[in-house]
């Protein structure tokens, strides 16, 4: 069995990037059909933002957002020591094999390399199997923050406080 590599996007790879987010999200009906687009546009997240790429066997299988407060990707991070990641999706091909959870330990170490207090996210209420995980990797749910983005569209925040040091 290959193991997955998590690792910074290198610029011909961005583009494989969002198409996997954005193909993980289509598959699901996770967002409104307007959305994918900006989804599928890593090349435009990675001017002021961080995306790492999920590779497996070569293939770049999924993808993640990370931001720090000031990027225009920031929706719940706001305050210097915090950071957070979005859109994050694995080709569904390549879903069940450790890449999910190995974008969102990229993102916790990437956190620790700023030396943030704390880790935010948000995510749709019926991403069971992605709420599985951040719960798993020791994210809490935090309703004050939850947040409607576009009518219709609900977010559920969730937040790992870090460890200083």
């Amino acid at each position: 069995m290959s193991r997955v590599e998590v690792r910074p996007a290198r610029d011909q790879e961005l583009d494989a990037a969002g198409a996997a987010v954005r193909k993980a999200y289509e598959v699901a009906h996770f967002v409104p059909e307007y959305y994918l687009d900006t989804l599928g546009a890593a090349r435009d997240r990675a001017e002021d933002s961080e995306i790492a790429v999920a590779v497996l066997n070569g293939q770049v299988v999924g993808s993640v957002t990370f931001a720090l407060p000031g990027s225009r990707w920031a929706e719940l991070t706001d305050a210097p020591g915090e950071a957070e990641f979005r859109m994050l999706g694995v080709l569904p091909q390549a879903q069940g094999r450790g890449a999910g959870r190995a974008l969102v330990q990229w993102c916790i170490a990437r956190a620790h390399h700023y030396d943030c207090q704390r880790l935010l996210l948000s995510s749709q209420p019926q991403m069971a199997a992605a709420h599985h995980l951040y719960k798993d990797l020791g994210f809490i749910r935090c309703p004050d923050l939850d947040f409607t983005p576009h009518p219709g569209v609900r977010l559920h925040a969730y937040v790992l406080e870090l460890a200083e040091g």
